[in-house]
């Protein structure tokens, strides 16, 4: 019968809107607009687009410019598999890009007004690379091998053993095993427009990675304006005592002295240095504890003049994510949450007074600067990445690109409205509720609770392709959608209160968000579900325990279930340390085990409930998921698993984003229409 069911409402799903709603399939033909490179004369802007065919579960991109001022797109590239990592010459005539076609990478040189690049290095086995600012040196990626787990190489008489001999903790990181190679630094020179040799390897012997494992990339490493000085970010500890830190540091390498020494001095995250354009000053990003990755992000400076380093930001109660240089070294370009939305902001070195540049109800993903231009990516709920330029005086933007405008002028969306509810402790939160598409007051329509993971993660206006509000409205349901406790954007003490509390206020603040919100006439409060992932499916786990029959069904995705058996399978320890307080056996057990696991109210779940889970999580293992859904299936509870073999904390690939959703509106529709 349910088989049946899911039919229909799949034809449903697909019929019944036609091409004037989002679908999931729909979603997948939006082309990803990404990586805007800004010229160094802030007249160009090379980005890349990519696109999804959910045919053969594959994908394509290109490079792509446009002129600063607005116009006509160019395609700059049509090579066979994908281009990134796009550097600007000085001369701002030509980029230097990496093309792969999963079998290999090459290094090009591509004058703009060419068709073709011209290959630098065939066969370049880097993932990444920095050309000097003179063109005569370039800094690359390149995995070596530091050490051999595979036990075949102890024990060379069982080849066809696969088994891995591990003796330290971080054998496993985010949806990879450890393999014994490390990321390293290659520095090398380029003369007639080819790289010459293999490099030579800055981190020669060291047992650790550069950029940082598993999400940095180049914005970790940088030259000196003059070539002469490589600074880069590095975590150099190993095992447990990699397990348990959160304390990077800059790092510069001198090429003339071939020796390292550390720029950063704070126990946190350093991250992201760069140097001024005159070379006399270096910002980073850094973070002030040990073992918290949500901490306030400041900016600071060193200056070579001085030799001192200033907090730029310290007085000011927001947390920076990206910045940039002005020309002259005076200011300082950055971009920071607020109030649920992501803009740019402007601070002067001198005085350090800042002011926001940009407005509106939207995220801003990136920014450049160069010659006075400021441009960036930007991003709603109701919509995908575009490059818009943006006045710094005024903050009057400038669209540049309109990749889905064909999809766009063809498809409704619906409203998306700012409210402010009251706690429980007599504070205000912030919560989207966005609507369907056409809504009609006088109707009445079921409702979703959308519930965040991070935990310290803004539901800020995101554009998801797996969470995507739009598709959630297109398939007529109100998303209330809480910027609960512990989300950045109003404060640093906002920001900091869920940790040691995940099953505490932050609940409350969830349903003080669903009773005012659901008080609305056009709400059914008798079909409402709750849905979530990472710390959100932990939410709804939790919920499942607590919501005395507010919601008619649960989806959780990749969710926490059992922090004792969470807590002995997850790798970065050190935030489980920090956000549930420690491990679970000793004389002092946090409260965090005894009040907040799920599983401990599993004995009050009663509610139908969807499982999404990827047996390639390493962060929330999938016995997290099993568990769950064994005890479901146990009390007799409407249920349902959907396990990706080979996905990981996230859905990657098109044909399994699809049935993702296929899955999720077909558990949706059945309870709650």
């Amino acid at each position: 019968m349910y088989k049946l069911s899911l039919l229909i409402a799949l034809l449903f799903c697909g019929l019944s809107f036609g091409q004037d709603r989002m679908t999931p399939e729909l979603l997948w033909k939006i082309k990803r607009v990404g990586s805007p490179a800004l010229s160094p004369d802030g007249s160009k802007v090379v980005f890349s687009m990519r696109s999804y065919d959910l045919k053969s579960n594959s994908s394509d991109g290109d490079l792509y410019w446009v002129e600063t001022t607005g116009g006509e797109i160019h395609k700059l590239t049509n090579l066979q598999g994908s281009e990134y990592n796009v550097q600007w010459s000085a001369d701002s005539k030509s980029v230097y890009y990496i093309g792969s076609n999963g079998e290999r990478n090459t290094v090009y040189k591509h004058t703009i007004s060419e068709d073709f690049g011209v290959p630098m290095a065939e066969k370049f086995k880097g993932s990444g690379f920095k050309i000097s600012e003179d063109e005569t040196k370039i800094l690359f990626i390149r995995e070596v091998r530091i050490s051999n787990p595979q036990g075949k190489a102890v024990h060379n008489d069982l080849p066809y053993s696969n088994a891995l001999i591990i003796d330290d903790l971080m054998y496993r990181h985010w949806d990879s095993y450890e393999d014994g190679k490390r990321s390293h630094i290659f520095l090398a020179t380029i003369e007639n427009g080819k790289i010459q040799g293999r490099g030579t390897d800055i981190m020669d012997g060291e047992d650790f990675d550069a950029p940082m494992k598993p999400f940095g990339g180049m914005e970790q490493i940088n030259f000196s304006p003059n070539g002469m000085k490589i600074v880069y970010t590095c975590k150099k500890k190993t095992g447990l005592d990699y397990a348990i830190s959160t304390n990077s540091e800059i790092y510069v390498y001198d090429v003339l002295m071939n020796n390292t020494f550390v720029q950063s001095k704070s126990e946190g995250y350093d991250m992201n240095p760069v140097f001024s354009a005159d070379g006399k000053k270096l910002a980073w990003l850094s973070m002030e504890q040990n073992g918290f990755e949500a901490d306030k992000n400041d900016i600071l400076v060193y200056d070579y003049k001085t030799q001192q380093t200033t907090n730029l930001t310290a007085d000011i109660d927001i947390t920076i994510s990206d910045f940039v240089w002005d020309d002259a070294g005076e200011k300082i370009f950055f971009k920071s949450c607020i109030e649920a939305t992501y803009q740019l902001f402007e601070i002067d070195l001198k005085s350090k007074k800042h002011r926001q540049i940009t407005e509106g109800i939207h995220n801003y993903t990136s920014l450049a600067f160069a010659n006075g231009v400021l441009v960036g990516g930007k991003q709603s709920m109701n919509h995908p990445t575009d490059i818009y330029a943006v006045n710094v005086k005024s903050g009057e933007e400038t669209q540049l690109t309109d990749a889905n405008k064909e999809i766009y002028d063809k498809i409704k969306t619906g409203e998306i409205e700012k409210r402010w509810v009251e706690t429980t402790d007599g504070k205000k939160e912030l919560v989207w509720v966005i609507y369907p598409p056409e809504f009609d007051k006088n109707k009445v329509y079921p409702a979703l609770l959308y519930c965040q993971g991070g935990p310290q993660s803004a539901v800020s206006q995101f554009f998801s392709y797996r969470w995507n509000f739009q598709l959630m409205a297109a398939n007529d349901y109100i998303i209330i959608a809480p910027n609960r406790r512990g989300l950045p954007g109003f404060g640093q003490e906002w920001n900091d209160d869920i940790s040691g509390d995940w099953g505490g206020q932050p609940m409350d603040d969830y349903l003080s968000a669903v009773d005012e919100i659901k008080k609305e006439p056009f709400i059914d409060e008798n079909r409402i579900g709750a849905v979530g992932a990472s710390y959100g499916g932990y939410s709804v786990y939790y919920l499942a325990g607590i919501h005395e029959n507010r919601f008619k069904c649960f989806i959780s995705h990749c969710g926490l279930f059992n922090l004792e058996s969470w807590y002995g399978t997850t790798e970065e320890l050190f935030f489980a340390n920090k956000d549930i307080g420690g491990p679970y056996f000793g004389q002092m057990v946090p409260k965090s085990y005894k009040e907040f696991s799920p599983h401990k109210l599993a004995h009050n779940w009663n509610t139908p409930m969807l499982i999404f889970h990827g047996e390639k999580d390493y962060r929330v293992p999938v016995n997290q998921g099993m568990e769950a859904f064994q005890v479901l299936q146990i009390k007799r509870i409407d249920s349902r698993m959907v396990l990706f073999p080979d996905e990981n904390h996230w859905v990657l690939s098109p044909q399994n984003g699809v049935l993702w959703h296929r899955e999720y509106y077909a558990w949706l529709d059945k309870h709650l229409k």
